[in-house]
């Protein structure tokens, strides 16, 4: 008997140490990050998305490579900190390549996160026809991101109702109607409506040709509300209101 706990003895220490150089340190890591994550999330309630924007980053430096779910929503939540940092170009440029990304996976995604990317996806597609239109770009040029949104505003509601959720049907449904406007509507009034914060990033030469300097004066609707249904001024970045 005494025999047998002095060799527990001397095997738990290797154990211990087998762990914490092995499966312990992608546990640490995860640990890590998910401290991170719940930082950014704390400066992205505090509207300091740039410092978010640097604590995702930090996050997703730690996640271990076999967890690729985790780095998929981390990134997810960083474009949405993009999108809210007046990095609307950046932010689309990261869900696409996101977008790629899943639909290759070898593993589905869950419906919860696939809906929240449709979801971020369409906003980034809305305001970017915001933009385009401003810098005075060709219908050609344009509709197909709006007429993108749309459908996928239209996927959206439609899933939601047939899940029961009458609330995120008729919000989503509202951003529908938002898009619906956005194309239709004459580039005098856009240019009358207040420029939605998203935006507000661009039109001053940093959103890599995005901007050419055409379309609307930066100074115009500043103080003309933005009501996100009337003054079609769209749907939030972050997907939370529907």
């Amino acid at each position: 008997m005494r025999t047998a706990a002095l060799v527990l003895m001397l095997i738990l220490p290797a154990v211990a140490v087998a762990y914490h150089y092995g499966p312990g340190q992608a546990l640490l890591a995860l640990d890590d990050a998910a401290i991170h994550v719940q930082r950014a999330e704390a400066a992205v309630k505090a509207e300091r998305f740039a410092k978010a924007i640097e604590t995702y980053d930090a996050a997703l430096a730690r996640i271990p490579a076999d967890r690729a779910d985790l780095s998929r929503q981390v990134k997810l939540e960083r474009a949405k900190a993009r999108m809210s940092n007046k990095e609307l170009p950046e932010a689309y440029d990261e869900l696409l390549a996101l977008k790629d990304e899943t639909d290759s996976a070898s593993a589905p995604v869950s419906a919860a996160f696939a809906t929240d990317l449709r979801k971020t996806i369409a906003n980034a597609q809305y305001y970017m026809t915001w933009l385009m239109r401003l810098e005075g770009e060709p219908r050609e040029q344009w509709e197909p991101d709006i007429e993108a949104a749309r459908q996928n505003y239209k996927l959206l509601a439609d899933a939601a109702r047939a899940k029961g959720n009458e609330s995120q049907a008729e919000t989503l449904e509202g951003d529908l109607e938002a898009a619906i406007r956005l194309a239709r509507m004459d580039l005098s009034e856009l240019q009358a409506l207040a420029l939605p914060k998203q935006c507000q990033g661009c039109c001053s030469g940093n959103c890599k040709g995005k901007c050419k300097g055409k379309g609307r004066n930066p100074k115009q609707g500043q103080n003309k509300p933005e009501d996100a249904r009337g003054a079609g001024a769209g749907p939030p970045p972050d997907g939370k209101g529907s």
